[in-house]
């Protein structure tokens, strides 16, 4: 089991639907190398203001885990019983990028729904006809499930970033098992889709939490380009981070929720048109 990434924790204290609270002074950022692979839909990107419905395309990276074999499933709270499925120990290595053989970018939004800016950043992604992977927080999506639909109804991946955004670092296996599994089994219950990916809040996987994620069938990701966006840097801070950082096969970072998320959308607004006249595509993970 892959253990905590050197550098990667940038958020720490819980977001959500709660005031953010600023990462303490060790916290620092850092690009491992991903282990793994990444299936995922691979979506050409155009503009469009009523894009067609998105035809997948198959997009492998390097390499291929071996089949994983199929685990009980667990009851949900209304009965529902979500299919999980154990993982490889590939499959269970936090992904920090994806095959740079490829000009494909993949596009990930963090710690909504928030009534204020997702519905701002959903226009964007259907003005380009991107699809995008969006991590929710469990409290967050339980006030807003309208959004959560809404996302899924748009054709994004709706993916798991624990119930209340905590450091779980510092978390018994039972803390962090109930920080994963509650919100999986409320995303499954409000779209239909049991969600298979998940990203520690601020990149900080943990053993326990990777042990916890592969029983539950969740697969870890983590990023490769971070503007550092929840921290409010400027607009053009976060679009110059980006634009610079980005190569093929990169993971970007950016947030919908926790606080005023204005400088996100004007950022999103500012690069996808450049990304996309430079030539990447966007990929999502399927659930």
């Amino acid at each position: 089991m892959l253990l905590v990434a050197s550098g990667m924790s940038l958020l720490g204290a819980a977001a959500g639907c709660s005031p953010w609270k600023a990462p303490d002074a060790t916290s620092a950022t850092g690009n491992p190398q991903a282990a793994g692979d990444v299936p995922a839909a691979l979506v050409p990107s155009g503009a469009a203001s009523s894009p067609a419905p998105l035809s997948p395309v198959p997009f492998t990276p390097s390499g291929s885990p071996p089949v994983p074999s199929p685990v009980p499933p667990s009851s949900s709270p209304d009965g529902v019983q979500p299919v999980r499925r154990a993982l490889s120990e590939a499959e269970s290595k936090p992904v920090y990028d994806l095959d740079p053989s490829q000009r494909v970018v993949a596009l990930t939004i963090d710690d909504g729904p928030d009534p204020r800016y997702t519905p701002q950043v959903l226009d964007l992604l259907q003005q380009h006809g991107i699809r995008a992977t969006f991590f929710l927080v469990g409290e967050c999506a339980v006030e807003h499930p309208e959004l959560v639909r809404e996302i899924a109804d748009r054709g994004h991946h709706i993916a798991n970033h624990t119930w209340t955004h905590p450091d779980l670092r510092h978390m018994s296996e039972s803390a962090v098992r109930d920080e994963l599994e509650r919100t999986s089994d409320l995303l499954h219950r409000t779209t239909g889709r049991l969600p298979t990916w998940f990203r520690a809040p601020g990149g900080d996987f943990s053993p326990v939490s990777l042990k916890v994620a592969a029983d539950l069938g969740l697969r870890n990701m983590s990023w490769t380009v971070d503007p550092r966006d929840w921290s409010r840097p400027g607009t053009a801070s976060i679009i110059d981070t980006v634009l610079k950082d980005v190569r093929p096969g990169s993971i970007v970072l950016n947030h919908d929720g926790g606080g005023d998320r204005s400088q996100t959308v004007a950022a999103l607004k500012a690069y996808l048109p450049v990304l996309i006249d430079e030539g990447y595509s966007f990929t999502a993970p399927p659930n």
